[in-house]
This record gives C-alpha cells, sequence and structure tokens, in this order.
C-alpha cells in the first residue's frame, strides 16, 4: 500500500455482500489456493454497515424463508435427488453451518456462517463504502474511488448488488425495471420483512380459523363489513375475496406448518389487517398490502415475515437500490401499523428489517451471452458445460404493471407459463464491456421472463460459485472474467468432485409460445 496515495492493490474485489457475491470470493480463494498453495488478496466492498451483518437481503433484510428448487417426487425419486434437489456445493455449505434444516435461515447464524468462509479465505471486508468514480483501462475496470479518497485496484471485479451498481458506475448499460419488455417504468414491489415474537403456531393458526369461519359467514355482520372494507366495498372484489377462502373442494384453506417454516394459503389474515387498516386490499390501489406470507419459524418463538409488499417504479428501485435499500419513512410509517395489528393478535414485539428485499431492479444489457426465459424453459445451457441445475416458477410476485395488457395487444391471452427446469451458466453474467467484471444478481444478463427466476439466491449462488472460479481462473492465466468458457469452470468442478447433478429438460409445450411471447413484447 502507498501510504501517500490511499492505494491499495487487490487480486480480486467483490463490491455488494448479497449471498452469491460473498460465495464468488470465497470460491475464488479456495481455487486460487488449490492451485497455488496460496490464498489471493481479495476484499469484499459493501455500502452497508457490516456491524448490521454481512449477506444482504438474507441478512440485514432479514428475508429468513428461502426459496428453494422445486422439483416434484417423481423426478427427485428418478434421478435419486433430495427434496430441494442439487444446489451448489458451497450453497449447501453455507447451508449447513447456518443451521437450515428445509427453509428458515436465522440471520444471526448467517451472519456468522458467511464471515467465517471470508476469514477462511483470507477475504478482507470493507463497509460503508461509497463509489465516488472509476478508472478503467481500454475494455477493463482498473480501480474504484471512494467518497472517502482512497482508490482501490485489482485485476477482476464481481458485481453482486441488485442493480448491478459497480457494472453502472463502470459504464455497462443497463435497462430500467422491465425495459426488456418494453416496460422501464413497471417493477415489482419491494418487502419490508419483519420479525414477531411472541406469536406461536398454535395462536395463529387459531386466529386464522376464527376469521375464515366469519368471513365465510354470510349472517357474520360485522365480520362482512370488515370483509367489504378490505375490498374497497368492491362487491365483486369481496364475492372473490370470499371464494378464495376455501379449496375447490370447499375446504378452508388453512395455513400449512412445516418443520421450520409456514405457508399462509388465503387472504384472511390479510383480510383482517387490511379492515383495521382502512385500505383495499389491492397492492396499486393502495401502494402497499399485507399479503399472504412466507413465513420462516425461528428460534425464540420468533416468525419471520415475507408479507408487506409495497409498489415502487423502476426509478424508485433503482432509486433505494443506490441508498442502500434502506425503506423510506412513509414505508416505516406502514410497518407501524402493522406492529399494532400483529400487538392485536398476540405478538409481543414487532421488529422490521434495516434493509429492503429488492426484488429486481433492472438488467445489464451487455452480457456475453443474455438469457431469456425461452431459454430457461429449454433447458437452460448444454449439459456438456452446466455447472448445475436449478427448477423455479416464474415469479413474478406482485406482478408486473402493463404486462397484461400489452400481452392482449399483441394477442397473448396470458402470461402464465410452466416451470423451468435449466441448467446453470455464468455466460449471462459477463459482460462485454467491461470485461473484467461480472454481474451476479437479479441484474444480470436477463432478457424477458428470465430474471422472473434468475432473480432467487439459489440459483445466483451456483452462477456465483462459477464466477469465483472463473475469476481465478483468469487471474492464473492473465486473461479477463469474459474470457473463462463454462466449460473451463466445469472442468475444475469434476476435478474438485462439486459438479452436482445435471438434470436440465426442454419443457416443450410452453415453449414455443414464450418465445413468441418474449419476441413480441421486446
Amino acid at each position: 500500500m502507498n501510504l501517500n496515495t490511499k492505494e491499495r492493490y487487490y487480486d480480486i474485489i467483490g463490491f455488494g455482500d448479497e449471498v452469491p457475491g460473498v460465495l464468488a470470493m470465497v470460491a475464488a480463494a479456495r481455487e486460487y489456493r488449490r492451485q497455488t498453495k496460496k490464498y489471493p488478496k481479495m476484499l469484499l466492498m459493501s455500502k452497508a454497515n457490516a456491524g448490521e451483518g454481512i449477506g444482504g437481503h438474507l441478512i440485514r433484510g432479514k428475508l429468513s424463508y428461502l426459496d428453494r428448487t422445486q422439483i416434484n417426487r417423481q423426478l427427485q425419486t428418478s434421478l435419486n435427488l433430495d427434496t430441494f434437489g442439487a444446489p451448489s456445493a458451497l450453497y449447501q455449505e453455507f447451508l449447513k453451518r447456518a443451521g437450515v434444516v428445509q427453509i428458515a435461515l436465522d440471520p444471526e447464524k448467517g451472519d456468522r456462517a458467511l464471515r467465517e468462509m471470508l476469514r477462511e479465505a483470507g477475504v478482507a471486508i470493507l463497509s460503508e463504502v461509497k463509489i465516488a468514480s472509476v478508472v478503467k483501462s481500454g475494455s477493463n475496470l482498473t480501480s474504484i474511488l471512494t467518497s472517502r479518497g482512497e482508490t482501490y485496484t485489482a485485476k477482476q471485479f464481481i458485481d453482486s448488488t441488485v442493480n448491478a451498481e459497480l457494472a453502472q458506475a463502470a459504464g455497462a448499460k443497463k435497462s430500467q425495471g422491465f425495459g426488456t419488455f418494453g416496460l422501464p417504468d413497471s417493477e415489482l414491489p419491494v418487502t419490508l420483512v419483519f420479525e414477531t415474537e411472541g406469536l406461536s403456531i398454535q395462536r395463529l393458526k387459531e386466529i386464522e380459523l376464527i376469521y375464515l369461519k366469519r368471513f365465510r359467514n354470510l349472517a357474520d355482520t360485522e365480520a362482512q363489513n370488515f370483509l367489504k372494507s378490505a375490498a374497497g366495498f368492491d362487491e365483486r372484489k369481496a364475492e372473490s375475496l370470499r371464494q378464495e377462502l376455501v379449496d375447490s373442494h370447499g375446504n378452508l384453506k388453512t395455513l400449512w406448518a412445516g418443520k421450520d417454516y409456514i405457508d399462509i394459503r388465503c387472504n384472511a389474515l390479510s383480510i383482517a389487517y387490511h379492515s383495521f387498516r382502512g385500505k383495499k386490499l389491492s397492492l396499486y390501489d393502495s401502494g402497499a398490502i399485507l399479503d399472504r406470507g412466507n413465513v420462516a419459524i425461528l428460534s425464540g418463538d420468533r416468525l419471520s415475515w415475507n408479507a408487506l409488499m409495497i409498489a415502487v417504479t423502476g426509478s424508485e428501485a433503482e432509486t433505494l437500490a443506490n441508498n442502500g435499500g434502506k425503506p423510506t419513512p412513509a414505508m416505516l410509517e406502514e410497518m407501524k401499523f402493522v406492529q399494532q395489528w400483529f400487538k392485536s393478535i398476540g405478538a409481543k414485539k414487532v421488529t422490521p428489517a434495516s434493509e429492503l428485499y429488492i426484488r429486481h431492479a433492472g438488467n445489464i444489457t451487455e452480457a456475453i451471452e443474455p438469457l431469456s426465459g425461452a431459454e430457461m424453459l429449454a433447458g437452460g445451457v448444454a449439459k456438456s458445460e452446466a455447472l448445475a441445475t436449478f427448477a423455479y416458477h416464474f415469479d413474478v410476485r406482485g406482478g408486473i404493471p402493463g404486462i397484461g395488457d400489452k400481452a392482449l395487444a399483441n394477442g397473448f391471452v396470458s402470461t402464465m407459463f410452466s416451470k423451468p427446469i435449466f441448467n446453470v451458466g455464468i455466460r449471462h453474467a459477463q459482460l462485454k464491456s467491461v470485461r473484467n467484471l461480472a454481474v451476479v444478481s437479479p441484474a444480470s444478463g436477463f432478457e424477458g421472463f428470465a430474471s422472473a427466476a434468475g432473480r432467487i439466491v439459489e440459483y445466483n449462488a451456483a452462477v456465483g460459485h462459477g464466477l469465483g472460479i472463473a475469476a481465478t481462473l483468469a487471474l492464473l492465466s492473465n486473461r479477463t472474467l469474459a474470457d473463462i468458457s463454462n466449460q473451463e469452470v466445469r472442468e475444475v468442478l469434476v476435478k474438485v468432485g462439486e459438479l452436482p447433478p445435471i438434470f436440465g429438460k426442454n419443457s416443450a409445450p410452453d415453449l414455443a409460445q414464450l418465445q413468441q411471447f418474449e419476441s413480441a413484447i421486446a
């Protein structure tokens, strides 16, 4: 280090501390050590205060309910797979270290696990970083100048921010919102996750059952008035809410509690909250809703709720990401009502996360090989170059404003497509324009519906694992990240015994329709 210029030199710099980015750094360090018997010089930069935790929206955003690979029992049995398929070895190690049984990640345990993995890999951490400017040499990024006047130089860079912040600073082009659908100001809602303490699973079941029975009972005038209030006094909406409380056999859709998670299957709790709130149960009419919760069961009588969804535009999502994902005063004001209501049904304490869960904030447009939803439905990258396999539906929870109208205008009556089971590669994360920089996040080079499945952490963890290996291969061969192929990374995974089963498949029935849809709407 030159003390006069405050310049520091590294082999690899990671910008952003989302879990896939952290795992990419760990993978790079381990492969470098395997080949050279020593660790590279590495730095993980985060805009956040590391004292609040390392691990982005899973840790500071407290998104404890993990989205896992979704495969049916027939496929599990035929391929001898676990319930959640075959995630990357590094992600499985992280889950094991964090004590995840099935779904629930305790943020404190996750933070400890990631710090341990970084410490073992010799990765330094720098928090509360703001980019003032960057320096490039041709198509390579060379240095990051921070607002503190310090310069950090490296040979390879990995960006794991939700809006590709470092890539943008380095001049990479990015579409806003769902610009790949011609809807740059349309965006998925953000969530302010919260934890409740003292509200037992049994108590929650009892409360929900009371609401379910009352909202279905037309003779219960008070309950029907509550339901009508939540429906915005729209009779058709009220009837729709009432019918949604039962399944096709007429049975009440009560919550389902697993080993470490709860799936809320109907809107009974949401109706009760919105009648209390005096706001319609409609995201874009009210700006925020208490949605059917994905709930993680944590120790100490804690429940983590992914439920409070807040509508944002494409530009608002970008602004929130640039501000470190901090909730706005208006969001925190809504949380006060959530706290009040949950305490009224038995919670002793209701604590919001310090950061938002931002699902998506645009996509880079200069990937080496952009990845579309249709390509996911076709099975992803070829089996011969695949690094893992992931299966997840095209999840646009909260919806993409305007997509339905655009679809109808182009002759498509539905925007629902089957679940892709697709092989993972890294080429959609590598950049043409900044060749020693890769983006592993929902902002990678996804087109059309691809980001709806590609934004999920478990998928990006596999991509990050591959990119970490690629960064080391680039370092040791004096190349850039963009020069490294899927096949080269795969060879390393095979050599070290970490290539998981590969089972991507072509979902032919929907494939042609999605190809036509993405082409027509773009």
